[in-house]
C-alpha cells in the first residue's frame, strides 16, 4: 500500500482500525503483531510538522496516547475501554517529514481499574521519545472487528 508520494508501509503493517474519528484525522496509522507486542507504524507528514518543518511534539505525544491506550485496550477479548489520566514525554530526538515512525510499548501493570504503561517511538535506529502513562478502565467494552 503506498502513502505519502512513494514510500511503502514496511512489511507486517496493516491500517489500524479506525477507532475514532481524532485518529482518522490524525493518521494514517498502521499496526503489526498483536497484544502487548503489538506496534504502531506511521509516516510524517506535512501536517505533522511545526514551523521549521520538524516534527511537533503535540504528534509524538499523541502517537504514544493512541498505542498505549489502543495496546491496553485490545489486551482482551472483547476488547475494554481505557481513558488516559497522565501522561508523561521525555523527547530525546527528532524526526522530520518522510521519516517512519514506530512506537512500542511496554506495560508495566494492568489492574482492574487503572494500567501503567510506557510507550517508546523509533525513528530507524533511535528512540527519539520515552512516554509513560497512567490510564484508567472505563468498564465499557468494545467487539474486536
Amino acid at each position: 500500500m503506498a502513502i505519502c508520494d512513494t514510500r511503502e508501509v514496511p512489511a507486517g503493517f496493516r491500517p489500524m482500525p479506525t477507532a475514532s474519528p481524532a485518529i482518522e484525522t490524525f493518521g494514517p496509522v498502521y499496526m503489526q503483531g498483536e497484544g502487548a507486542a503489538r506496534r504502531f507504524g506511521m509516516y510524517v507528514l506535512h501536517k505533522h510538522c511545526n514551523v521549521r518543518r520538524n516534527v511537533h511534539g503535540g504528534f509524538l505525544a499523541t502517537l504514544a496516547d493512541i498505542a498505549l491506550g489502543f495496546t491496553l485496550g485490545y489486551l482482551t477479548d472483547p476488547a475494554s475501554g481505557f481513558v488516559t489520566v497522565s501522561l508523561n514525554l521525555d523527547y530525546a530526538g527528532n524526526a522530520v517529514e518522510g521519516d517512519w515512525l514506530e512506537a512500542a510499548t511496554d506495560i508495566q501493570r494492568r489492574g482492574r481499574t487503572l494500567a501503567f504503561a510506557n510507550c517508546y517511538i523509533w525513528r530507524g535506529e533511535a528512540r527519539i521519545v520515552r512516554a509513560s502513562g497512567v490510564f484508567m478502565a472505563t468498564g465499557q467494552t468494545y467487539s474486536s472487528d
